[in-house]
């Protein structure tokens, strides 16, 4: 089954990677007023379920894949 994990910066945390993407965007003439960057992680999980998917998927993202001082995560299955 095929799980989407989506890690951003959480609010109030210096995004230093969207910060130079904002600005980058902003001298090329677009109105961008903030740019936050994150990473998006398709996993293929080897279950039918799709309650155990996500719950596979809630844990992977939380103990490695996204760093839970700084970053939140949402796990779609689908």
């Amino acid at each position: 089954m095929r799980v989407t994990v989506l890690v951003r910066p959480k609010t109030g945390i210096r995004d230093p990677q969207g910060e130079a993407i904002g600005r980058s965007l902003g001298g090329l003439g677009y109105p961008v007023s903030a740019v936050s960057a994150g990473s998006i992680f398709d996993l293929e999980i080897d279950t039918d379920d799709p309650k155990e998917a996500e719950r596979l998927g809630a844990e992977m993202a939380a103990r490695v894949l996204s760093n839970d001082l700084i970053e939140g995560f949402e796990v779609s299955v689908g």
